[in-house]
Order: structure tokens, then sequence, then C-alpha cells
């Protein structure tokens, strides 16, 4: 392996003009695709497998035309202070408005509030259901216009008019927050290599791989039907793995300019070794979001492959552009110890002029690791306890998807699910559809009506609507009100009872009770989810765990890695628990509601962490390795892995740490709590759990560490992360196979 990238870093620093036209070619293609595309359909949110799936497939089958999938609009009225909506003068505002809405090319029906009984009971508000025959994320521009035209006549009339539904969803925005990200990991650049040309490599190359990676999403997008996360998301962890890698190589380079080498050479060295951890690295995040196709929702599982494809890219530019770069930029990247113009000092041990010359002072990293080796369990102790402690709210954990009730106040759908909840009742906001397949049924009616009958004496419903058959009189919905409002767990258990309920009429009368709508679909997915969670684990933390066997060529080092990922993924999960669910810090976060956890948070966190956690432990680890094989004892070995990689990799975490705590500002709640759970974890993961509890351990185990069996060392294939084989004779000063033997002992 390092031998083949030292290989290729030489060449694509030799070719340069020929590997630059290559990624700008790419940069601009995916660019043109990007904007010829065709705007974004409809990005389906299908849940195979669940009931809430079979019903809605059940419903397109058996009410044709109906629309079932179409974008829905609740026109919400309330009438000014002293006065009631069926006032003349009121119900002829709202009349005017039904009037206009029905007239759009788009909509399929709209529902009067005085003929279907849609006014409260002490007449102050009324609603107005309008349905469209597309979805939310297919409806022209002029539909939308017209929909907010009509609300805002009937404001001007007098009356406080909000609309809810997804007839208005918007594509979600970032914010001014990430750009400051961006800037932040800039500043942390320029204090780690002193130079603004050192410093804008790995941020160039990072941006034209997410450039590549977000056009091509984009281009994609009709195609694919791929929602407006998917892009979203493949930026975050794209410029978040993009400036990290090319970090590790721009620092390498650096490091081997220091020991005297030409630049070219540097360059093919600095990938070989390096380059070979960041290829490790990228397989086990890739690994880790593709597996996301495990739990079997389609729109997660499209993605991790797209942020997935993105990493990729991100590693192949890593490995190729930084040589390219670093070799137009020449000697304004100045070798590890001396700084350019900016910060202008001394390199390492070169004495200054009114000072006495002498041994070079300690860096912090060395003197961190020295500490840890001399306490280390201590360290060990302490770090397991604070994790634990920050975990302990993730035992409260409680899940959900976000509805209107999560959006700030200030949106209209908010305002809008607020005045039906005062009007109607909490529920009114997450009605539950009940299919009644009474097909196999030799009374469908009967049956109907034995299910409704079940459903109203069941606790916790408000109200019951008479059963709705199709023209094939086999199937029927009833509408069900519960009294708690959509996320909550009674109108969880509900949905249960409904089923239970169900399946005793089923029974009796052979008729199938399916239940469905968004709540329904919500508690499905959340369920899924859970279920989906341990299979995942093992499946993704097993593949890495021998992936990690591969490049550490130990057993103890990748299980030490995986069980520090739980830790900290815990430790991540509590926290949002803390910020999202309890509400702590939440006015700091920008958290308006506080509610549950997305459903798809714990799952994705698993993924994404454990992925960004091993490039850590792999840039980290494999030096100390490396220092080992070399014939170091294990306790200088630890201390030599800081000096060289513990400032790099305190740079990359408060790098990635900027880039994910950029997307809290995002107006889309799901966004917003990726980007915290995601930054807090890299905090945890990188400070807590490699800083301090790896290297303790390490020191504990000493040699056994790096224990592997005979059998399996002669069995596994040698990748050479630590780029033995870039070694010239005179630089090992020993036999290679001594220094295996070495290990093997």
């Amino acid at each position: 392996m390092a031998t083949f990238l030292y290989k290729l870093g030489r060449l694509a620093f030799r070719r340069r003009h020929f590997v630059a036209l290559i990624w700008v070619a790419l940069l601009t293609l995916a660019g043109v695709g990007a904007a010829s595309a065709p705007p974004a359909g409809n990005s389906s949110f299908s849940i195979p497998g669940t009931e809430a799936q079979k019903a809605f497939d059940l419903l397109e089958q058996r009410f044709p035309g109906a629309s079932a999938d179409g974008a829905t609009a609740r026109v919400v009225f309330k009438a000014p202070s002293g006065e009631k909506m069926t006032d003349a003068d009121n119900k002829a505002t709202v009349q005017k408005t039904v009037d206009e809405l029905a007239d759009g090319s788009e909509v399929a029906s709209v529902a009067d509030p005085y003929t279907g009984n849609a006014v409260s009971k002490d007449g102050t508000i009324a609603y107005a259901s309008v349905k469209y025959d597309v979805s939310g994320m297919e409806l022209e521009e002029s539909t939308k216009d017209a929909l907010e035209d009509a609300a805002q006549q009937a404001r001007d009339a007098g009356l406080t008019v909000e609309v809810g539904g997804d007839a208005l969803q918007a594509v979600p925005e970032t914010g001014a927050t990430e750009v400051i990200g961006i800037a932040v990991a800039a500043v942390v650049l320029v204090i780690t290599f002193g130079s603004l040309v050192a410093a804008g490599l790995p941020l160039l190359t990072a941006l034209i791989g997410v450039g590549i990676g977000v056009s091509s999403i984009t281009a994609l997008a009709s195609a694919l039907e791929l929602g407006s996360t998917t892009s979203i998301l493949a930026m975050m962890i794209g410029l978040a793995v993009g400036i990290d890698y090319a970090l590790f190589i721009v620092s390498r380079y650096r490091a081997e300019l220091a020991e005297g080498r030409e630049r070219e050479e540097a360059a093919g060295r600095a990938v070989g070794t390096a380059g070979s951890a960041v290829v490790f690295a990228g397989l086990t995040v890739v690994i880790a979001l593709v597996g996301l196709a495990v739990v079997n929702i389609p729109m997660l599982t499209k993605m991790g492959v797209a942020a997935a494809g993105t990493v990729a890219i991100a590693v192949l530019i890593a490995l190729t552009m930084i040589p390219v770069l670093l070799g137009y930029a020449g000697r304004r990247v100045k070798p590890a110890g001396a700084k350019g113009r900016l910060l202008g000092r001394s390199r390492k041990g070169e004495p200054k002029p009114d000072r006495p010359a002498g041994p070079p002072k300690a860096n912090l990293g060395t003197r961190w690791a020295s500490f840890v080796v001399r306490r280390p369990l201590a360290v060990l102790l302490l770090g397991v306890i604070g994790l634990g402690a920050a975990a302990v709210p993730a035992a409260s954990l409680e899940l959900g998807l976000p509805d209107d009730g999560s959006q700030p106040t200030s949106t209209t759908q908010r305002r809008a699910y607020d005045l039906l909840s005062e009007g109607f009742g909490p529920g009114f906001n997450g009605p539950l559809m009940v299919v009644v397949d009474a097909k196999g049924s030799d009374a469908p009616k009967d049956a109907f009506d034995d299910v409704a009958g079940e459903i109203k004496g069941l606790d916790g419903v408000v109200a019951v609507t008479p059963p709705a058959p199709n023209k094939g009189g086999d199937t029927a919905t009833i509408t069900v009100i519960p009294d708690s409002k959509p996320s909550s767990v009674q109108t969880e258990d509900l949905v249960h009872a409904i089923r239970d309920a169900g399946g005793d009429v089923e029974a009796k009368t052979g008729a199938e009770t399916l239940v469905t709508g968004s709540t329904a679909m919500n508690i499905d997915v959340s369920e899924k989810l859970n279920d989906a969670l341990v299979p995942y684990l093992v499946l993704v933390v097993g593949l890495a765990f021998l992936l990690l066997i591969v490049v550490f060529r130990s057993i103890l080092v990748p299980l030490k890695a995986a069980l520090g990922f739980l830790l900290s993924v815990m430790a991540a999960l509590g926290a949002v628990v803390a910020v999202f669910q309890w509400g702590w810090l939440s006015g700091l976060m920008g958290v308006e509601e506080t509610g549950p956890v997305m459903s798809m948070m714990p799952i994705f966190m698993v993924g994404v962490v454990f992925g960004l956690a091993m490039d850590y432990e792999v840039f980290l680890v494999t030096r100390m390795r490396e220092a080992f094989v070399h014939g170091e004892k294990p306790h200088q070995a630890v201390v030599t892995g800081f000096k060289h990689g513990a400032r790099v990799v305190t740079a990359a975490a408060v790098i990635m740490m900027a880039v994910f705590a950029g997307f809290i500002g995002s107006s889309e709640s799901m966004v917003k709590m990726i980007g915290f759970g995601l930054a807090i974890a890299v905090f945890f993961d990188a400070f807590v759990v490699r800083m301090a509890i790896v290297p303790a351990v390490l020191a504990l185990l000493g040699k056994k560490a790096w224990w592997l069996p005979k059998w399996l060392d002669r069995a596994l294939p040698n990748v050479d992360v630590e780029g033995e084989g870039l070694r010239t004779a005179g630089e090992r000063g020993s036999d290679p196979d001594e220094d295996r033997e070495l290990v093997r002992a």
C-alpha cells in the first residue's frame, strides 16, 4: 500500500498540470450537470415492511385518483377578539378565500369549513383543508404564491390566518454559521502551519471535493429522488473529512522536508505514509455510511451512499491533488518547525540570537503523553467516569420525527399548528387514518362498523369519523383524532391499541385493519430504526474491527478503539437529549421547541461518528505503531506518537467540530440536531477517548497491546501503513524481519 501510494504521490507531483486539469474538468462537468439538471422532484419517504406503508400502498390501489401522496395545506382562520367565525363578514371572507384556492391548477379539492364541520366549538377558529394533485416538492411556485396570497387577503380583511401542512415546504437553509465554521477552520490551519499558503491547501482541496460531490448529488437529485437534506449532510461530512485528510498529508510532507528530503521525495513519502492512514480512515467512514442500507429505509440509504461518495472523493483528492498543490507552492510551504512570514519563528532547536543553543523544548503533545503514561490508571478512570456521566441523559431518550410543532414559532406552519391545538385539541394536528380492508369479509359494511365501534371504546380517542368506503365497497377509511399531540407517548400507545383491536375484529370478520398517516408512519419509523440499531452496530463495527486488525496487526488495539467509540457516542447522545429533549442550553443552540429526539439520530450518529472516530484512531495510533515497529519501547512509542500526531489531530478535531457546529444555524431541525450531535461527539472522541483513554490503555497494556497470534499474522496481508517499504537500509538500521519479530514477541 505505502509503496503504491508513494509512487502515486510522486507521479502527481511531477505531472501536476495534467492531474490538476483532470480535477478541474471533473469539477466543471459536475457543475454543468448540476446547473442543467431538472429540479428535484418528489423525494418519497417510503418505509418498506411497516404497517403504515402497507396501508398507504393499499390506499393508492383501492382509491385511485385520490392523490394519496399529494401535498396538503390547512388554512387556519381565527376571528378578531369578541367575534365569531360564524359572523356574516368573517364567513364571507372565508368563503372568498376558499373560492380563490379552488381555482388553482394543481388543486384537487378544497373543503369548506362550514360544510365540513371545521369550526371550533367556541366558534373562534376554523380551517379549510386544501388537497393538491402533486407532492409538496413538486408544487409550482405559482401555486405556493397563490396559497400565500389568498391567506394574506384574508388577513387584510381582519382575520388571523396561518397556513400549515407540507404545501409550503421549503428547502432548508444553513445560515451564516456554516461560513463561520469554515472561517474557524482557516484560522486553525494558519495557527497549525504558520503559513497562509500551507493553510490554504487543505481548504482548497476540501472545497473542490465538496464542490464535485454536492454538484453530482444535485445533478442526480431528480433521477434518484434525493431529498434536499442529502446534499447538506454530504457537504457537512465532506468538508470535515476533506480538510482533515489534506491536513494530515500536508503535515507529514512538512515533517519529511524537515528531515532534509527533496520536495518530490517528501511528497511521495507523505502520501505513502499519511496517505495510507487516509485510505483506511476513509474506508471506515465509507463502511459506516454505506452500512446504513441495512436499516432498509430508502431515504436513509440514499443519504448514506451520497455522503460516502463525497468521502471517497475527499480521499482521492487528498492523495492526488495535495501533491499537485505542493508542487505549485514550492518553497512557500516550509518544513515542520519553520514558520512563514506570517508567524515568523525559527526552526525547532535552532538557537535564537540572544540565547545559548540547547535541546528543543518538548511540545505540548509530548508533555501530555508523558504525563498520561506516568499515571495511566487515574487518567483512564477519570475519562471513563466523565463520559459515563455525560451519557446519563441518554437513558431518557425518546424518539420521534419532527412535525410542524417542532418548527420555530416565527413560521406560519408552527402558528397554524398552535391555532389548531387551541381550537380543536392537540391531537387534531396528528390524526390517525385507519384503513379497513374487507375484501376477504362476507359483510364488509358490518366489518367497517365493528372497527369504528371498537376504536370509539378506546381510551385517548376524541373523535372517530364514520367509515368512508371506496367505490368497490371493499375498503374504507376511518379518521381518528387522539386527545394527545402527535409526538407523545400516549398517541403511540393509542396506535398500538387500535392495531390490537383490529386484530380482534379480523378474527371475527376476516377484515384487516391497518393504521397509517404521518403520525403512525413516524411511530413505525422509530420502531424500525430501534430494531435495526443492534444489527447495524454488529455489521459496521465488525467490518471496521477486521479492517483495523489488518492496519494495526493487533487484536487489542482495534477492540479498544471500538469500546472507546461506544463511550463517546453514548456521551454524545446524552448531550443531544439534554439539549433537544430536556432543553438545557436550548436558547444558546437556537432550539425553540424541545421534544423527542429525531428517530434517525442514534443510528445516523453511530454510523458517522464511528467512521470519524476511527480517523483519529488510525492517524494517532499508526504513528505509535510506526515508532514501536522501528524499535522503541511501548511507553516511548506512545510519547513519540503524540509528539508527531497530537498537534495535527487536535487541529483536525477542532476543524471538524467547527464545520459541524456551523450547521447548528440551519433552519431544518434535523440538520441542526445532527450538526450539534456530531460536533459534541467529535469533542468527546478526539479529546477524551483518543487523547486520554487511548494512551492510558496502551500504557497499561505495554507490549501486549501489539500482540497478534503468529498464525493470524501470517494470514493477514501486509498493507505496510507504517511505510516500512519506503525506508532505505540505512534508515532501517536493522533487518525488517527482526522488526516484525519484535511485534510478534
